[in-house]
């Protein structure tokens, strides 16, 4: 009997990523540009919106634009202008959003991304600039517009430079889509334009998702995910609205065009309003706003200005360290992380992987557990290189090493002053081991006469035996060395 082949789904995936700009300013006007802060305070006629007022374009905020739009492989437009988009929200001072429609800055770009799946390309649709919207806070209810009592607005952020970057429908699968944003996190914050904090909105993510049948040339519904405020939300938030829209592909229940909002406790979307069409915004050329022309001389100079990305620090530090692959993805997530990395390895003489190990496997874990970022660490990069060459001269174990790292994380101290002050020095003198070893053996006649007579394995209970006598100071390896000279046949 022959059972039917499975259903064939087809997944797509399109990400609009905005990324706020690291500027003294603000887009259109000398505000100030800072997180939180009291309401309502960092505002002015301009970004008010008040009539009369006039827009000045921050010459800082083209260039970063133009920073990514190279990053990531894109044209920069010879002619560019603003425009104004349309709509009505109670964040939107002006009712309308100063952003770019037609000539974006940057256009036809690729970044390619790896992970566990094929090597993937994906088509960078456009980079352009634009001006932020204010804060809304949802009183009552579960802190949503749709079930609470009011809402305040705070206008701080209004006008906050932001690029907005678009994909081409690329990416397949949740998996791709957290690669890509871990990516394009790792090289804006490689070009010092943003401090890319997801959990500030420093860098918000929204997806078009939608499925179809293989073998189907045009893509289904397409459904907006809003509310991913971490990267691990992304992929938990995509891998749900795939399942979900699955599952109603399957059983007919077609999905419809929508934007969702994904709930981080409940790990699930919700809709929230019918999907926006570019008519609906009704752009047009901002009428306060002069086109502007980026020359080829001003394109090369930033070009030259750009520092190492994150594609060719990985590179680098293969061929330059040995490091695996695998450590080499951790360490160059962020910048700050990489060269904190690499001033402890120029401070050590031996194997640059010695070092990534203590970061990755353990320095990691202190940091995490106290909710703090590598750099704010008490350990210089140079005291992390101190404690490793501690343990490759046998001063102490690597057991010992570990509570002496805990010791510096909480002080400071340098790790041979720690070991000194919590009598952690491990013994490693062969004369005065020789004669905790001579105790032990005559301790010990039976397990001594099994070590004669060739049954090496009961060696490692005759070096516990030493271990307990010197507790635990004593340097294991040498303490092998002098059992197996002393019961030699």
């Amino acid at each position: 009997m022959s059972t039917a082949p499975s259903r064939v789904i087809e997944t797509t995936i399109g990400l609009e990523i905005h990324v706020e700009l690291a500027t003294s300013s603000k887009m259109f006007c000398g505000c100030e540009v800072a997180f939180a802060g009291e309401p309502n305070t960092r505002t002015c006629p301009v970004c008010l919106g008040l009539p009369g007022s006039l827009p000045v374009v921050n010459e800082r905020a083209l260039e970063h634009t133009i920073r990514i739009a190279r990053a990531l492989n894109c044209d920069v437009a010879s002619h560019s202008f603003f425009a104004r988009k349309n709509y009505f929200y109670p964040d939107m001072p002006k009712n309308y959003q100063i952003s770019q429609y037609e000539r974006p800055l940057g256009a036809g770009g690729v970044l390619e991304i790896t992970g566990d799946f094929p090597t993937r390309r994906v088509g960078i649709t456009r980079v352009h600039l634009e001006e932020d919207t204010g804060g809304s806070l949802h009183v009552g209810g579960s802190g949503r517009i749709a079930d609470s009592e009011y809402s305040l607005e705070d206008f701080n952020r209004a006008g906050t430079p932001l690029v907005e970057i678009v994909t081409e429908p690329d990416i397949k699968s949740a998996d791709e889509a957290r690669a890509f944003v871990t990516e394009l996190r790792a090289i804006v914050e490689a070009l010092g334009v943003s401090d890319v904090r997801m959990e500030e909105g420093s860098l918000r993510v929204d997806a078009n998702i939608s499925v179809r049948n293989a073998g189907e040339t045009e893509h289904g519904a397409k459904v907006e995910v809003k509310n991913m405020n971490s990267i691990r939300s992304v992929g938990r938030a995509l891998e749900y609205e795939e399942g979900r829209q699955r599952a109603a592909l399957v059983s007919g229940d077609m999905p419809v065009q929508e934007t969702r909002h994904f709930d981080e406790k409940a790990g699930t979307t919700s809709p929230m309003r019918t999907k926006e069409y570019a008519f609906d915004y009704r752009y047009f050329p901002d009428p306060d706003l002069v086109p502007f022309e980026p020359s080829d001389t001003w394109i090369a100079s930033i070009e030259r200005a750009m520092p190492e990305l994150p594609v060719h620090k990985r590179s680098r530090l293969a061929e330059q360290y040995g490091l695996r692959p695998a450590d080499i993805g951790i360490l160059t997530t962020s910048t700050a992380i990489a060269e904190w990395f690499e001033e402890a390895a120029s401070a050590y003489d031996g194997p640059a992987q010695k070092v990534a190990n203590w970061i990755i496997a353990d320095l990691f874990g202190l940091c995490n557990e106290a909710g703090i970022p590598l750099t704010e660490c008490k350990i210089a990069p140079r005291q992390l290189a101190g404690l490793v060459r501690l343990v490759d001269s046998g001063s102490i174990s690597g057991k010992q090493a570990k509570q002496v790292l805990g010791g510096m994380f909480a002080t400071g101290d340098d790790a041979a002053l720690i070991a000194e002050k919590e009598g952690l020095e491990q013994l490693s003198d062969a004369g005065e081991l020789s004669s905790v070893v001579d105790e032990v053996i005559a301790e010990n006649p039976d397990a001594a006469d099994k070590v004669r007579a060739g049954q090496m394995n009961t060696v490692g209970f005759l070096v516990g035996r030493v271990m307990r006598k010197t507790k635990g100071q004593a340097n294991p390896k040498l303490v092998t060395d002098l059992l197996t000279q002393k019961l030699a046949p």
